[in-house]
Parts: structure tokens; sequence; C-alpha cells
């Protein structure tokens, strides 16, 4: 995996993940934007809506959405790089295995309906792990350790349904599990780091391709 992820990184300039990249921080600032704005009026709502009280409330609400949205990230990252794999696994091909046949994998209407199941399974999954975040450091530790499993999966599978069914997807990430896995954890941990973890969805989605295509034939 540590190949992999080093080659993802040193392509990060390729003029075809601009866009990606570009789209990617946009859809992660808006959907984040629009949590902290719900934490803040909820807060406001719940306080009466007036007053000392109210202000308050709303920079707790404030507060706690800016939590939310740092341990929320990794999934909104997940479902952006869902939908922006095609392009980005194209210019690794194009770059690094030009030999391949143009991609056929599962139908486009099977790929979107995986990313948007993805996106939520990982979601409710980090909302049902908040509260090990007070669990001081073994909560921490085992909240991501968990979260990076799923994420690994979740970018590996996506991955490979451009080259395969489902069926062979699951039997590529049953061999590819460990660095799968340690590919999550690494995401997972740049998702705790402001600007850094705005790269998830690119840096996910290349270093999946070169892990799939360095341990098999697809």
């Amino acid at each position: 995996m540590p190949a992999a992820f080093l080659l993802a990184l040193g392509q990060i300039g390729d003029p075809a993940f601009r866009r990606p990249l570009f789209l990617g921080i946009l859809g992660a600032a808006v959907a984040l934007a629009l949590l902290i704005w719900g934490a803040v009026e909820a807060a406001s709502w719940a306080a009466g809506g007036t007053g000392w009280l109210s202000w308050l409330a709303q920079a707790g609400g404030g507060a706690a959405g800016l939590l939310l949205a740092w341990w929320l990230f990794l999934p909104v990252a997940a479902a952006i790089a869902a939908q922006l794999v095609e392009p980005v696994a194209a210019a690794v091909e194009r770059r690094f295995y030009p030999w391949l046949p143009p991609a056929r994998g599962a139908s486009i209407a099977a790929q979107i309906a995986f990313g948007l199941r993805f996106g939520l399974k990982l979601l409710l999954l980090q909302i049902l792990l908040v509260p090990m975040l007070f669990v001081p450091l073994v909560g921490f530790i085992l909240a991501l350790v968990i979260s990076a499993y799923a994420l690994g999966a979740g970018m590996v599978l996506q991955t490979a349904l451009l080259r395969m069914d489902m069926p062979a997807a699951r039997m590529a990430w049953a061999r590819n599990r460990l660095s799968g896995w340690v590919l999550g954890l690494v995401l997972a941990l740049m998702a705790l780091v402001p600007l850094l973890n705005l790269l998830i969805p690119v840096l996910g989605t290349a270093a999946s391709v070169h892990i799939l295509h360095r341990s098999t034939r697809l």
C-alpha cells in the first residue's frame, strides 16, 4: 500500500486531477457549511430564538457544528470520491497502465447506486461512533480503526467496479483487504487535518487503482 499511496501522491499535479479536486473541495465546503448552519439554527430555536441565551446557544451550536463537521468530513469526502472515481482512475491508468483495454465494468447505474450506499453507510457509521470520541484515547482510536476499514473497503470496491461486476469486485477486495484497510487508515488520519483532508477523494481513488492493478490483472 505505501507504494500505491506514494504513486498517487506523485500524480497530484496531473491536470486530469484538477477538476475532480475542485469539485470535491466545493462539494465538501457546501455540505459542511450547511451542517454548521443547521447546528447553529437548531441551537437558537431550542433556546427560544432571542436574547443572550439564544446568542450563547448559537455559539455552542456553532462549536458543536464545527466538531461534527470535522468528524463527519470522512463520509462527505467518500461520497464525493464515489462520484469522481472514473476521471481520476482513467488518468492513473493512462499514465501507469496504458496497455489496459478500455474499462468495461459494472453499469453506471450500479456504480452510482453503490457510491450512494457507500456514502450513506459511512455517514451512519460515523454518527454511531460519535459517543466513542468521549472515551479518552481508546475510544477515539477504536472509532478511527472501524471507520478506516469501512472507508478502505468502499474506496477499493468503488474503483474495482469500473472494470468488473460486484461479485468480482468483492473478490478483489478480499485479495486486497489489508492494503485497503491501511489505505483507509491513512485517509482517515488525513480527514482529521484541515486542508489536507480535501485531497482524500483524489488520492484515495488514485491509490485504490494502484492497489488493484499491482495485485492482480483486472
